[in-house]
């Protein structure tokens, strides 16, 4: 690698920077070669000290992250490490997942932000002032509360100073987070396609594919510094932004290389990775400070209003319930807690333990109340044998002839109600020598035995449905214990994120399905139109929302044995050479195969 020669007059800042990096790079290197060839590069002392150091500023690696576009067999071996693979090509594989994943890591967390805003611009007016009053923290509530009553008493146009500060707050961050987005994922869109281009020579002869990558890969560095390292300058003077921006963004930029020459050696190409780190590292940073400027309020700050109740309630709950407590001389608390127990005691008996023992018994002891109830069955037979014999002994002295046993009541019981309808007309006769008094007997007889008969019915279906009543008196206890189990499974399973088995989550995962069909579209609008930066950056949008999907859906998918169909389909809509409509018909027959992108009401 050679440094090309300057002139009489000074150096700019660039060529100054790259000359120094290259005499401390020389300098490294003859200290090295000093040392074992054991302790050189990739396995070296020295450059463990550095890969710590980088690794230390890194934020953690995600656990899975969009593959990269290369050949199936280099892709399966670059996943599984294995030793097929040459140190050249897992050298490059590393700084191409490493790139990648940044990149998509900041891309993430800049939609995140952005579609707060977007979230918050697209509320009402009065959503919005809410907002710039109360969910920025207290110092902000004090202060726009004290500036719209000085508002409102200069010239009572307060409520539309505060429409106005709204909007302008919420478009000024959602147009450099959507800038950043854009020139990332126009980054990202690059990088990836530059991948898939290469990506056959890379695996067949990765010295001299290496060289011209890494040129590549520096370039587009390069690139992005000049489409976002400008956000410094371009600040507003009445800029809402807390604090100065950061300081411009600027790479370092690898030296002029004769690339008609021989391949390089293996301390340029060290030298070129080391440099692509430390460019992404820079990036990382600067990122980091901007996005933090123009992030989402924090979670604290949002619900600030909320935790102050909440605590200034659960100030006022200690301070009510040390004063009914002993510290203070009070037996309250202690009553409260008797009573407590006592109720759950008696709960606990009248709707657990009683109807459970009920249970049992009506399943066990059923022969012994059968019996019972035969002894009644009896008691009803005499009462109607009884009741036969005075019928039969009445209308043989009425009639004056001999009736069969087995006549029937019915018959009988007729002349009995004639001939007390006849002593009727009569009763003092009736009462003193007629027959109105026997008639009267039979009469209450008969009642008894309808009496008895319709309580031997009754208990009978009260001795049917027993194991009823008592499974009624559960219910209570059944009803709270379901609820329960349904609210611990419900903490435990968390369905409401995307990663989860539920309702909500599957319409978070076909949403996100939606915005990629909605990528590919507009990325082939934007080409047709021959605007291509914006396909560009459509392609790095949809590579991005994809490597949500890629994780989203993985554990779901390997329970299921869908994962590796889910994940060649997810991969065949990130190449960058395959047709619009057969990735569309790719996330068409994903919407209706797959079960963890199913609707809950077709599973079935």
């Amino acid at each position: 690698m050679e440094v090309s020669s300057g002139d009489e007059s000074p150096l700019p800042s660039n060529n100054v920077k790259a000359l120094a990096s290259l005499y401390s790079n020389y300098v490294r290197n003859s200290i090295r070669s000093f040392f074992p060839i054991s302790i050189g590069f990739p396995d070296g002392f020295l450059s463990r000290i550095v890969s710590f150091y980088g690794s230390s500023k890194r934020r953690r690696r995600r656990k899975t992250c969009l593959p990269l576009p290369l050949p199936s067999i280099t892709a399966a071996a670059s996943l599984d490490r294995s030793s097929a693979i040459t140190p050249e090509a897992r050298r490059i594989f590393n700084v191409l997942e490493d790139i990648i994943e940044h990149t998509l890591q900041n891309l993430h967390n800049i939609q995140k932000n952005l579609g707060f805003w977007h979230l918050i611009a697209e509320g009402s007016s009065a959503r919005k002032s809410y907002f710039m009053i109360c969910e920025r923290g207290p110092c902000a509530f004090i202060n726009g509360t004290l500036q719209l009553i000085r508002d409102c008493l200069a010239d009572g146009s307060s409520m539309q100073k505060l429409h106005c500060s709204a909007s302008s707050y919420i478009s000024e961050r959602i147009s450099v987070l959507a800038s950043l987005r854009y020139c990332m994922a126009t980054f990202l869109a690059k990088v990836y396609m530059e991948v898939d281009r290469i990506g056959e020579d890379l695996v067949k002869d990765p010295e001299n594919s290496l060289p011209s990558l890494l040129v590549t890969i520096n370039d587009l560095f390069l690139k992005l510094e000049a489409s976002i390292g400008h956000f410094h300058a371009n600040r507003q003077s009445g800029s809402s932004v807390d604090g100065s921006y950061s300081v411009p963004l600027m790479f370092a930029k690898l030296p002029e290389v004769n690339q008609e020459g021989s391949q390089w050696s293996e301390c340029e190409i060290r030298d070129a990775i080391n440099l692509i780190y430390e460019n992404l590292q820079t990036l990382d940073s600067y990122l980091s400070v901007l996005v933090s400027k123009h992030r989402k309020p924090k979670k604290v700050t949002l619900y600030w209003m909320h935790y102050t109740c909440s605590a200034v309630g659960i100030s006022v709950c200690s301070l009510w319930l040390l004063r009914h407590s002993k510290l203070m001389g009070s037996s309250d608390i202690d009553n409260w807690i008797r009573e407590a127990k006592d109720s759950t005691i008696t709960f606990w008996n009248d709707h657990v333990e009683q109807p459970i023992l009920s249970i049992r018994d009506e399943l066990f002891e059923t022969f012994r109340k059968r019996q019972k109830g035969v002894m009644e069955r009896e008691e009803v037979k005499l009462t109607a044998d009884s009741l036969h014999r005075m019928l039969v002994a009445f209308s043989e002295q009425t009639i004056g002839k001999q009736f069969p046993v087995n006549a029937s009541d019915q018959k009988m019981l007729e002349i009995v109600m004639n001939r007390y309808e006849k002593e009727l007309t009569h009763p003092i006769q009736g009462l003193v020598g007629g027959e109105l008094v026997r008639a009267l007997l039979i009469q209450v007889q008969k009642l008894k035995l309808d009496i008895e008969e319709a309580m031997l019915e009754l208990d009978q279906i009260l001795r049917a449905n027993e194991i009823n009543f008592a499974i009624l008196a559960a219910l209570p206890a059944f009803f709270i214990s379901l609820i329960l189990v349904m609210v611990v499974r419900a903490w435990f399973k968390q369905d409401t994120r995307a990663e989860g088995r539920g309702r909500v989550a599957r319409i978070q995962r076909r949403l996100l399905l939606r915005e990629i069909e909605r990528a590919i579209m507009q990325f082939q609008i934007y080409k047709d139109q021959g605007l291509e930066n914006d396909a560009q950056c459509m392609y790095g949008l949809g590579l991005c929302f994809l490597d949500s999907l890629y994780c989203l859906v993985e554990r779901h998918a390997k329970d299921t044995g869908e994962w590796i169909c889910l994940r060649q389909d997810i991969i065949d809509l990130a190449k960058p050479g395959l047709q619009t409509e057969h990735k569309l018909s790719i996330a068409s027959r994903m919407e209706s195969v797959y079960d963890c992108l199913l609707p809950s009401s077709k599973r079935n």
